[in-house]
Protein backbone atom coordinates (compact mmCIF):
# COMPACT_ATOMS: atom_id res chain seq x y z
CA UNK A 1 0.00 0.00 0.00
CA UNK A 2 1.44 3.41 -0.93
CA UNK A 3 2.12 5.98 1.74
CA UNK A 4 -0.87 8.35 1.95
CA UNK A 5 -0.03 11.88 0.78
CA UNK A 6 -1.69 14.69 2.73
CA UNK A 7 -1.47 18.36 1.76
CA UNK A 8 -2.14 20.74 4.67
CA UNK A 9 -2.75 24.38 3.78
CA UNK A 10 -2.63 27.18 6.34
CA UNK A 11 -2.34 30.96 6.58
CA UNK A 12 -0.39 33.32 8.82
CA UNK A 13 -3.45 35.37 9.82
CA UNK A 14 -3.44 34.28 13.46
CA UNK A 15 -1.30 31.68 15.20
CA UNK A 16 -4.12 29.15 15.52
CA UNK A 17 -4.12 28.23 11.82
CA UNK A 18 -0.36 27.59 11.70
CA UNK A 19 -0.32 25.79 15.03
CA UNK A 20 -3.11 23.44 13.98
CA UNK A 21 -1.39 22.71 10.66
CA UNK A 22 2.01 22.04 12.19
CA UNK A 23 0.65 19.78 14.94
CA UNK A 24 -1.62 17.86 12.59
CA UNK A 25 1.40 17.21 10.39
CA UNK A 26 3.20 15.73 13.41
CA UNK A 27 0.21 13.47 14.08
CA UNK A 28 0.03 12.28 10.47
CA UNK A 29 3.77 11.71 10.22
CA UNK A 30 3.66 9.59 13.37
CA UNK A 31 1.22 7.34 11.44
CA UNK A 32 3.57 7.09 8.43
CA UNK A 33 1.81 9.56 6.14
CA UNK A 34 3.74 11.76 3.71
CA UNK A 35 2.80 15.34 4.56
CA UNK A 36 3.33 18.72 2.94
CA UNK A 37 2.43 21.88 4.88
CA UNK A 38 2.11 25.06 2.82
CA UNK A 39 0.82 28.62 2.99
CA UNK A 40 -0.41 29.56 -0.51
CA UNK A 41 -0.78 33.22 0.47
CA UNK A 42 2.76 33.48 1.86
CA UNK A 43 4.29 31.57 -1.03
CA UNK A 44 2.56 33.49 -3.83
CA UNK A 45 2.30 37.03 -2.44
CA UNK A 46 4.77 37.30 0.46
CA UNK A 47 5.02 41.10 0.62
CA UNK A 48 1.27 41.72 0.60
CA UNK A 49 0.66 38.83 3.01
CA UNK A 50 3.24 40.15 5.48
CA UNK A 51 1.68 43.62 5.34
CA UNK A 52 -1.79 42.19 5.89
CA UNK A 53 -0.53 40.08 8.81
CA UNK A 54 1.05 43.14 10.43
CA UNK A 55 -2.19 45.02 9.93
CA UNK A 56 -4.19 42.14 11.38
CA UNK A 57 -2.01 41.99 14.50
CA UNK A 58 -2.13 45.77 14.95
CA UNK A 59 -5.91 46.04 14.60
CA UNK A 60 -6.71 43.01 16.78
CA UNK A 61 -4.35 44.31 19.50
CA UNK A 62 -5.01 48.05 19.42
CA UNK A 63 -8.47 48.38 17.81
CA UNK A 64 -10.43 45.19 18.59
CA UNK A 65 -13.82 46.88 18.06
CA UNK A 66 -12.81 47.82 14.52
CA UNK A 67 -11.74 44.23 13.90
CA UNK A 68 -15.11 43.02 15.16
CA UNK A 69 -16.86 45.09 12.47
CA UNK A 70 -14.55 43.66 9.81
CA UNK A 71 -15.06 40.14 11.15
CA UNK A 72 -18.86 40.50 11.16
CA UNK A 73 -18.86 41.78 7.58
CA UNK A 74 -17.35 38.51 6.33
CA UNK A 75 -20.61 36.73 7.22
CA UNK A 76 -22.17 38.31 4.13
CA UNK A 77 -19.28 37.65 1.73
CA UNK A 78 -19.64 35.14 -1.11
CA UNK A 79 -16.35 33.23 -1.21
CA UNK A 80 -17.65 30.83 -3.83
CA UNK A 81 -16.72 33.35 -6.52
CA UNK A 82 -13.18 34.61 -6.98
CA UNK A 83 -13.60 38.36 -7.06
CA UNK A 84 -10.39 39.46 -5.33
CA UNK A 85 -7.28 40.29 -7.33
CA UNK A 86 -5.16 39.58 -4.26
CA UNK A 87 -6.53 36.04 -3.83
CA UNK A 88 -6.03 34.94 -7.44
CA UNK A 89 -2.32 34.28 -6.99
CA UNK A 90 -2.83 32.18 -3.82
CA UNK A 91 -5.53 30.19 -5.64
CA UNK A 92 -3.20 29.56 -8.57
CA UNK A 93 -0.42 28.60 -6.16
CA UNK A 94 -2.73 26.13 -4.43
CA UNK A 95 -3.71 24.64 -7.79
CA UNK A 96 -0.02 24.12 -8.60
CA UNK A 97 0.56 22.44 -5.24
CA UNK A 98 -2.31 20.03 -5.83
CA UNK A 99 -1.04 19.21 -9.33
CA UNK A 100 2.56 18.64 -8.24
CA UNK A 101 1.96 16.82 -4.94
CA UNK A 102 -1.07 14.74 -6.05
CA UNK A 103 -2.48 14.40 -2.51
CA UNK A 104 -4.99 11.81 -1.41
CA UNK A 105 -6.48 14.43 0.94
CA UNK A 106 -6.20 18.18 1.36
CA UNK A 107 -6.65 19.60 4.84
CA UNK A 108 -7.32 23.31 5.32
CA UNK A 109 -6.86 25.08 8.65
CA UNK A 110 -7.94 28.38 7.06
CA UNK A 111 -11.58 28.87 5.98
CA UNK A 112 -11.00 30.38 2.53
CA UNK A 113 -9.04 27.56 0.85
CA UNK A 114 -11.96 25.09 0.50
CA UNK A 115 -13.65 27.63 -1.80
CA UNK A 116 -10.48 27.70 -3.94
CA UNK A 117 -10.39 23.92 -3.97
CA UNK A 118 -14.00 23.67 -5.08
CA UNK A 119 -13.03 25.52 -8.25
CA UNK A 120 -9.63 23.84 -8.65
CA UNK A 121 -11.05 20.31 -8.37
CA UNK A 122 -14.31 20.94 -10.23
CA UNK A 123 -13.40 18.86 -13.30
CA UNK A 124 -11.06 16.36 -11.63
CA UNK A 125 -12.53 12.83 -11.77
CA UNK A 126 -10.63 11.30 -8.83
CA UNK A 127 -10.62 14.39 -6.65
CA UNK A 128 -8.92 14.15 -3.27
CA UNK A 129 -10.94 14.51 -0.09
CA UNK A 130 -11.16 18.05 1.27
CA UNK A 131 -11.18 18.37 5.06
CA UNK A 132 -11.64 21.61 6.97
CA UNK A 133 -10.13 21.96 10.45
CA UNK A 134 -12.12 24.66 12.27
CA UNK A 135 -9.74 26.45 14.63
CA UNK A 136 -12.41 28.59 16.35
CA UNK A 137 -14.78 27.42 19.08
CA UNK A 138 -18.50 28.02 19.66
CA UNK A 139 -18.62 31.37 17.79
CA UNK A 140 -18.20 30.11 14.22
CA UNK A 141 -18.01 32.55 11.31
CA UNK A 142 -20.05 31.83 8.17
CA UNK A 143 -16.86 31.39 6.14
CA UNK A 144 -16.26 28.15 8.06
CA UNK A 145 -19.87 26.97 7.98
CA UNK A 146 -20.41 27.57 4.26
CA UNK A 147 -17.11 26.02 3.15
CA UNK A 148 -17.50 23.37 0.42
CA UNK A 149 -15.83 20.46 2.20
CA UNK A 150 -16.17 16.72 2.67
CA UNK A 151 -15.68 16.96 6.42
CA UNK A 152 -15.39 19.52 9.23
CA UNK A 153 -13.17 18.72 12.20
CA UNK A 154 -14.07 20.78 15.25
CA UNK A 155 -12.57 21.52 18.64
CA UNK A 156 -15.26 20.41 21.08
CA UNK A 157 -18.78 18.95 21.41
CA UNK A 158 -20.44 22.36 21.91
CA UNK A 159 -19.02 23.65 18.63
CA UNK A 160 -20.18 20.52 16.83
CA UNK A 161 -23.71 20.95 18.21
CA UNK A 162 -23.81 24.63 17.20
CA UNK A 163 -22.71 23.86 13.65
CA UNK A 164 -25.23 21.03 13.41
CA UNK A 165 -28.03 23.34 14.56
CA UNK A 166 -26.88 25.76 11.84
CA UNK A 167 -27.90 23.10 9.31
CA UNK A 168 -24.67 21.21 8.64
CA UNK A 169 -25.00 17.42 8.23
CA UNK A 170 -24.00 15.65 11.47
CA UNK A 171 -22.14 12.89 9.60
CA UNK A 172 -19.75 15.54 8.27
CA UNK A 173 -18.99 17.03 11.69
CA UNK A 174 -16.29 15.27 13.72
CA UNK A 175 -15.19 16.38 17.18
CA UNK A 176 -11.49 15.57 17.18
CA UNK A 177 -10.38 18.37 19.49
CA UNK A 178 -8.01 21.15 18.47
CA UNK A 179 -4.83 19.63 16.96
CA UNK A 180 -2.46 20.41 19.82
CA UNK A 181 1.09 19.09 19.81
CA UNK A 182 1.03 15.29 20.36
CA UNK A 183 3.58 15.72 23.18
CA UNK A 184 0.78 17.02 25.47
CA UNK A 185 -0.46 13.43 25.86
CA UNK A 186 2.88 12.50 27.45
CA UNK A 187 3.24 15.47 29.81
CA UNK A 188 2.22 15.35 33.47
CA UNK A 189 0.15 18.38 34.53
CA UNK A 190 0.21 19.94 37.97
CA UNK A 191 -1.94 18.01 40.43
CA UNK A 192 -5.04 19.57 41.97
CA UNK A 193 -4.11 18.47 45.47
CA UNK A 194 -0.46 19.54 45.51
CA UNK A 195 1.01 21.98 48.04
CA UNK A 196 1.14 25.57 46.82
CA UNK A 197 4.12 27.09 48.59
CA UNK A 198 4.86 28.68 45.22
CA UNK A 199 2.10 29.57 42.77
CA UNK A 200 3.66 29.62 39.31
CA UNK A 201 2.00 31.97 36.82
CA UNK A 202 2.79 31.85 33.10
CA UNK A 203 2.14 35.12 31.25
CA UNK A 204 1.98 35.66 27.47
CA UNK A 205 1.78 39.44 26.97
CA UNK A 206 0.50 41.20 23.87
CA UNK A 207 2.72 43.77 22.15
CA UNK A 208 1.26 46.62 24.22
CA UNK A 209 4.13 47.96 26.35
CA UNK A 210 2.01 49.34 29.24
CA UNK A 211 0.27 45.98 29.63
CA UNK A 212 3.52 44.20 30.48
CA UNK A 213 4.11 46.35 33.56
CA UNK A 214 0.48 46.54 34.69
CA UNK A 215 -0.39 42.88 34.29
CA UNK A 216 2.95 41.66 35.68
CA UNK A 217 2.58 43.81 38.80
CA UNK A 218 -1.02 42.65 39.22
CA UNK A 219 0.11 39.02 39.09
CA UNK A 220 2.98 39.49 41.54
CA UNK A 221 0.97 41.65 43.94
CA UNK A 222 -1.88 39.14 44.10
CA UNK A 223 0.02 37.06 46.68
CA UNK A 224 3.55 36.81 48.10
CA UNK A 225 3.62 33.19 46.93
CA UNK A 226 3.21 33.97 43.22
CA UNK A 227 6.13 33.71 40.83
CA UNK A 228 6.01 34.88 37.24
CA UNK A 229 7.34 33.45 33.98
CA UNK A 230 7.15 36.08 31.21
CA UNK A 231 7.21 34.65 27.68
CA UNK A 232 7.91 37.54 25.30
CA UNK A 233 8.03 35.47 22.10
CA UNK A 234 8.27 37.54 18.93
CA UNK A 235 7.98 40.73 20.98
CA UNK A 236 11.22 40.17 22.89
CA UNK A 237 13.00 43.25 21.52
CA UNK A 238 9.94 45.44 21.93
CA UNK A 239 9.07 44.36 25.48
CA UNK A 240 12.35 43.30 27.11
CA UNK A 241 13.03 46.67 28.78
CA UNK A 242 9.66 46.66 30.53
CA UNK A 243 10.01 43.00 31.49
CA UNK A 244 13.48 43.58 32.90
CA UNK A 245 12.16 46.45 35.04
CA UNK A 246 9.64 44.08 36.57
CA UNK A 247 12.31 41.46 37.20
CA UNK A 248 14.45 44.02 39.07
CA UNK A 249 11.47 45.28 41.08
CA UNK A 250 10.55 41.75 42.27
CA UNK A 251 13.90 40.01 42.87
CA UNK A 252 13.86 36.23 42.69
CA UNK A 253 10.23 36.03 41.54
CA UNK A 254 10.43 36.71 37.78
CA UNK A 255 11.82 34.67 34.90
CA UNK A 256 11.99 36.10 31.37
CA UNK A 257 11.88 33.89 28.28
CA UNK A 258 12.08 35.07 24.67
CA UNK A 259 10.99 32.85 21.81
CA UNK A 260 10.62 29.20 22.79
CA UNK A 261 9.50 25.83 21.46
CA UNK A 262 8.77 24.59 24.98
CA UNK A 263 5.27 26.03 25.45
CA UNK A 264 3.69 22.59 26.17
CA UNK A 265 6.23 21.94 28.92
CA UNK A 266 5.83 25.45 30.35
CA UNK A 267 2.05 25.12 30.51
CA UNK A 268 2.31 21.73 32.21
CA UNK A 269 4.72 23.07 34.86
CA UNK A 270 2.74 26.19 35.76
CA UNK A 271 -0.37 26.51 37.90
CA UNK A 272 -2.15 29.07 35.73
CA UNK A 273 -1.66 30.96 32.47
CA UNK A 274 -2.54 34.59 31.80
CA UNK A 275 -2.91 35.60 28.16
CA UNK A 276 -4.92 36.37 25.07
CA UNK A 277 -7.87 34.13 24.15
CA UNK A 278 -6.35 32.93 20.90
CA UNK A 279 -7.38 29.49 19.69
CA UNK A 280 -3.95 27.90 20.04
CA UNK A 281 -3.28 29.28 23.53
CA UNK A 282 -6.70 28.36 24.90
CA UNK A 283 -6.61 24.81 23.60
CA UNK A 284 -3.02 24.29 24.69
CA UNK A 285 -4.01 25.43 28.19
CA UNK A 286 -6.89 22.93 28.15
CA UNK A 287 -4.55 20.19 26.91
CA UNK A 288 -2.08 20.95 29.72
CA UNK A 289 -4.90 21.19 32.30
CA UNK A 290 -3.63 24.67 33.16
CA UNK A 291 -6.46 27.09 34.14
CA UNK A 292 -6.47 30.42 32.31
CA UNK A 293 -7.11 34.07 33.01
CA UNK A 294 -7.97 35.85 29.77
CA UNK A 295 -6.96 39.53 29.81
CA UNK A 296 -7.26 40.35 26.09
CA UNK A 297 -10.10 39.27 23.85
CA UNK A 298 -10.65 39.92 20.14
CA UNK A 299 -14.43 40.37 19.76
CA UNK A 300 -16.09 37.83 17.52
CA UNK A 301 -13.63 35.09 16.75
CA UNK A 302 -12.16 34.76 20.27
CA UNK A 303 -15.35 35.15 22.30
CA UNK A 304 -16.16 31.50 21.69
CA UNK A 305 -12.79 30.44 23.11
CA UNK A 306 -13.58 32.23 26.36
CA UNK A 307 -17.06 30.64 26.42
CA UNK A 308 -15.42 27.24 26.04
CA UNK A 309 -13.12 27.87 29.04
CA UNK A 310 -16.07 29.05 31.10
CA UNK A 311 -18.21 26.07 30.10
CA UNK A 312 -15.49 23.69 31.31
CA UNK A 313 -15.08 25.74 34.48
CA UNK A 314 -11.40 26.53 34.02
CA UNK A 315 -11.24 30.13 32.83
CA UNK A 316 -11.95 33.70 33.94
CA UNK A 317 -12.02 36.98 32.01
CA UNK A 318 -10.29 40.08 33.39
CA UNK A 319 -11.03 43.45 31.81
CA UNK A 320 -8.00 45.15 33.36
CA UNK A 321 -4.99 44.64 35.63
CA UNK A 322 -7.07 45.17 38.78
CA UNK A 323 -9.33 42.27 37.83
CA UNK A 324 -6.30 40.07 37.08
CA UNK A 325 -5.06 40.69 40.62
CA UNK A 326 -8.52 40.10 42.12
CA UNK A 327 -9.04 36.84 40.26
CA UNK A 328 -5.66 35.44 41.26
CA UNK A 329 -6.20 36.45 44.90
CA UNK A 330 -9.58 34.71 44.86
CA UNK A 331 -8.09 31.60 43.26
CA UNK A 332 -5.62 31.27 46.13
CA UNK A 333 -8.10 31.96 48.95
CA UNK A 334 -9.10 29.12 51.32
CA UNK A 335 -6.10 26.96 50.42
CA UNK A 336 -6.65 27.67 46.70
CA UNK A 337 -10.06 25.96 46.72
CA UNK A 338 -11.21 27.71 43.52
CA UNK A 339 -8.00 26.87 41.65
CA UNK A 340 -8.26 23.25 42.79
CA UNK A 341 -11.87 23.01 41.57
CA UNK A 342 -10.75 24.34 38.16
CA UNK A 343 -8.05 21.69 37.99
CA UNK A 344 -10.52 18.94 38.84
CA UNK A 345 -12.88 20.17 36.13
CA UNK A 346 -10.07 20.05 33.58
CA UNK A 347 -9.08 16.54 34.64
CA UNK A 348 -12.63 15.44 33.76
CA UNK A 349 -12.24 16.98 30.30
CA UNK A 350 -8.91 15.71 28.86
CA UNK A 351 -8.28 17.16 25.38
CA UNK A 352 -4.60 16.46 24.73
CA UNK A 353 -4.71 14.19 21.66
CA UNK A 354 -6.51 16.23 19.00
CA UNK A 355 -3.76 15.94 16.38
CA UNK A 356 -3.64 12.15 16.64
CA UNK A 357 -7.45 11.80 16.63
CA UNK A 358 -7.68 14.03 13.55
CA UNK A 359 -4.86 12.17 11.79
CA UNK A 360 -6.55 8.81 12.34
CA UNK A 361 -9.87 10.10 10.99
CA UNK A 362 -8.17 11.47 7.88
CA UNK A 363 -6.34 8.23 7.15
CA UNK A 364 -9.47 6.14 7.72
CA UNK A 365 -11.39 8.43 5.38
CA UNK A 366 -8.96 7.99 2.48
CA UNK A 367 -8.00 4.34 3.08
CA UNK A 368 -10.41 2.99 0.39
CA UNK A 369 -8.62 5.09 -2.26
CA UNK A 370 -5.08 3.90 -1.45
Amino acid sequence: MPSPRILIVTAAFGEGHNSAAKNLALGLQSLDATVKVADPCQESTPLITNLLCQGYRFVTTHAPKLWYQIYQSTDDMDFSRQSSMFMRKPENALAAMVKNFQPHAIVSTYPIYPYFLDRILANQPDRPKVITVVTDSIEINASWRKAPTDLWMVTDPATRNIMQRAGLPPEKLIDTGFPVNPCFAKLQPRHAEESLDRFRVLYFPTSKKPHVRRISRAILDSSPQTTLTLVLGKNVRRLYKQAHEIKMAYPGRVRIIGWTRRVPELLSKHHIVVGKAGGATVHEAIAAQCPMVVFHLVPGQEEGNLKLLESIGCGKYAEDAYEVRTILTDLLADDASLWRSMKRAMALNPRHSGAIHAARHILEMISPTL
